[in-house]
């Protein structure tokens, strides 16, 4: 598949979201493995307010401290916080060989512990509605490149779409409401993937993958797999091939 075939399908697939079923955990997964396919970049995380001004991170993630703590001070301060706030791309300044940065002190030192420089991010956002910000996780310091910059804010706001229309769907649920629902399987997921890997005797990554793919297997959704570990012991075989993505997204 060429990149513009990827592009083109990515943009299919985060329009997609005007059904009953609606999974904001799935489609938030799924946007940030396509921007790590697509965009120059190392990791994605979407981060969306919940309840607004506060950022929150709904879908799984990594299951390495450092990049927990990276996204926790993430939604309090930097770019992330800046994009959504703003409503527009927060590209960083990267300060001159000798200089001292002093912008964001506390995300920069998560930062450093994970091996990142600073992020970009680009708003989630919809005319005057803002629902977050995706941030952008690169190591190396460079910023992202126009084209890249460019097709991120595209991406974003494809998704910021995507979700508004799924608001449409429900008219009883609110966006906060599915957002309440995400951050819940959230916890449920992480939960699960610590039980399978102590039982297992595997990596957190590696539990998530099995949980993954016993749910397509079974066209269930993660969440629902999460559950069935937890509350009637279901422990999902290890894929025979390994995990494919460590991280723990879709």
């Amino acid at each position: 598949m060429s990149r513009e075939e990827h592009i083109a399908r990515t943009f299919l697939e985060l329009a997609d979201t005007l059904v009953e079923d609606f999974d904001l955990t799935g489609f938030l997964q799924r946007m940030t493995v396509r921007c790590r396919e697509l965009l120059d970049i190392t990791d994605a995380v979407v981060l969306l307010a919940h309840p607004a001004p506060r950022l929150y991170s709904p879908a799984p993630c990594d299951p390495r401290r450092a990049l927990q703590r990276v996204i926790a001070v993430a939604c309090v301060e930097g770019p992330g916080v800046e994009a959504y706030r703003l409503t527009h791309a927060v590209v960083p300044d990267y300060p001159a060989p000798g200089e001292q940065a002093s912008a964001w002190p506390e995300l920069r030192s998560a930062l450093d512990n994970a091996g990142y420089a600073l992020p970009t991010a680009v708003p989630m956002r919809l005319r005057g509605e803002s629902l977050g910000a995706l941030l952008l996780l690169h190591t190396g310091d460079r910023a992202l490149s126009p084209d890249d910059l460019l097709l991120a804010q595209a991406l974003a706001d494809a998704a910021t779409i995507g979700l508004l229309h799924a608001r449409t769907v429900g008219r009883q649920e609110t966006i906060n409401g599915r957002l309440h629902t995400a951050l819940h399987n959230r916890v449920i997921i992480e939960q699960a993937k610590g039980i399978v890997a102590v039982r297992r005797q595997i990596s957190l990554g590696s539990a998530f993958a099995a949980m993954r793919t016993h749910a397509r297997d079974h066209n269930a959704e993660v969440s629902s797999i999460a559950m069935d570990v937890i509350d009637v012991g279901l422990l999902p075989a290890v894929p025979a091939t390994g995990p494919q993505d460590p991280s723990g997204a879709d």
